[in-house]
């Protein structure tokens, strides 16, 4: 089987989040399910850089103001295709916007071209290939179904992952009559959303099967609370809607092998951690001590939900827990959390901006992982918390409630508990599971069996990539 992802990101090239993990690992576990994988990206400055550029196998001599091109490359075991656009793609700063963090104001159009070129791959622009399904993913990549729906691969099978429902590309109906779709387009039914253009909307309207990243999601998306606006559609849509948990590299992210630790150690040997908690200490300036570390790996965000920690701070490090955060985003969270930090030297440190290689050590060393999100797609960080025997701490919501076994007294009895949940949006709640979590810690064997537990856990995509396996394969007999 042939599939087509269309991405604005991908890891190891270009990361803002999750997403790019998701996009770079799920290729290679679907290859164990016998499915070849191509994956179409924007020819970003950090891609260019990193792949090797072979011959066009498509080009456009005018797309959006400027000549473009299709090459294939590959990196890391993937097989890539990259749209090369200068005018679009060449700039200073992100993916999505300047260095001031200012969203670039064409946008729209630069994600029209991505989606544009993911739609003609679709309908056999590249000499010998045709996929069998195009999987698209997030509202970058969302056109590309609307494209497919209205032109020459309205029959080949689609599927569009929402990784987060809050960010759909909107923008004003002006931009309709330079995106090259039919009138009949610009209709409720196609990509019109309030008065304008949607993109997201656009590719849940026109995706053969809609799935987000993990069940709970799935459902929660159908609700006003959640639906940022979307849910009405959505629950229409409700019979071809999938929540597939998403996975993690588990090569990547090994405790046993990973180079980012100071020590490896397994579920077995754990006393090893002792080392990796020495190193946080001193990165995040923290007192030696026998109290627990509970760490933060985040954008410092509305959505995360930092603003409850903020608001529980004190209490949090009166409670006997010393606290590590990482992390970057709004100026007012940063700003509070240094204070934080300044208020309780030697109980609390703070680094901002994003360290993969601390963040590495965080979860290797730190004895908990607190992710107070208001809503959470699915999750990543508590994932790798799991793997690592860094136990999570996470609101009852999204994929945080799907991947997380609180500590009750029931599972502890049944020493089953991987973490602990509390209500989402109560910062008396996210301190009440701290004050657990510090509780638990103090019986050390109970602890320990805990972190087993959760290092048993099945973090790996290859449970979610046979059901997307098994997703694709009903599509397709669909069409036949």
């Amino acid at each position: 089987m042939q599939v087509l992802a269309v991405t604005p990101e991908i890891f190891p090239l270009i990361k803002t989040g999750g997403l790019a993990d998701v996009t770079g690992a799920l290729p290679v576990a679907l290859a164990r399910q016998g499915i070849a994988t191509k994956t179409l990206i924007p020819g970003f400055p950090q891609v260019l850089k990193a792949v090797v550029k072979s011959a066009p196998l498509h080009q456009y001599p005018a797309m959006h103001g400027g000549k473009a091109s299709v090459f294939a490359t590959s990196v890391a075991g993937l097989d890539l295709l990259v749209l090369d656009a200068p005018h679009l793609f060449d700039r200073p700063g992100g993916p999505y916007g300047d260095s001031t963090g200012a969203d670039w104001p064409d946008n729209w159009r630069r994600f029209s071209a991505l989606s544009f070129a993911g739609a003609d791959i679709a309908a056999g622009a590249i000499a010998g290939y045709r996929p069998d399904v195009v999987h698209a993913h997030d509202w970058q990549a969302a056109l590309t179904l609307a494209y497919m729906r209205y032109g020459q691969a309205a029959g080949t099978p689609s599927v569009m992952t929402v990784h987060n429902l809050a960010f759909q590309g909107r923008f004003g109906a002006g931009i309709f009559g330079e995106l090259g779709l039919p009138a009949e387009a610009m209709s409720l039914d196609g990509v019109e959303y309030y008065g304008g253009v949607g993109f997201l909307k656009a590719g849940l309207q026109a995706a053969w099967a809609i799935t987000t990243v993990s069940p709970t999601y799935a459902q929660e998306i159908r609700t006003p609370d959640f639906g940022m606006g979307l849910d009405g559609l959505v629950s229409m849509r409700s019979a071809d809607l999938h929540g597939i948990v998403n996975g993690i590299d588990v090569e990547t992210w090994d405790p046993q092998t990973d180079a980012h630790l100071k020590a490896t150690y397994s579920q077995k040997i754990l006393k090893k951690r002792a080392a990796n908690k020495k190193a946080v200490e001193e990165r995040f300036g923290l007192a030696h001590d026998d109290s627990p570390i509970f760490c933060v790996v985040s954008r410092l965000t509305w959505q995360k939900g930092l603003d409850m920690l903020v608001g529980v701070l004190d209490e949090v490090l009166a409670s006997g827990a010393r606290l590590a955060v990482l992390g970057s985003g709004d100026a007012a969270l940063e700003g509070a959390l240094l204070a934080g930090a300044a208020r309780h030297r030697g109980r609390m440190g703070v680094v901002i901006g994003y360290d993969e290689a601390l963040s590495h050590l965080m979860q290797g060393g730190c004895d908990a992982i607190v992710i107070p999100s208001r809503f959470e797609p699915c999750g990543l960080t508590q994932l790798y918390g799991l793997r690592y025997g860094c136990v999570p701490i996470v609101a009852r919501t999204g994929g945080l409630a799907d991947t997380v076994i609180d500590a009750n007294e029931a599972a502890l009895s049944a020493g089953v508990a991987t973490g602990f949940q509390f209500d989402a949006e109560s910062g008396d709640a996210l301190l009440n599971a701290i004050k657990r979590a510090v509780a638990i810690y103090a019986d050390r064997p109970a602890w320990a069996t805990m972190q087993r537990q959760g290092m048993k856990s099945d973090v790996s995509w290859d449970r979610s990539a046979a059901k997307y396996a098994e997703l694709y394969r009903s599509l397709i007999a669909r069409r036949t």
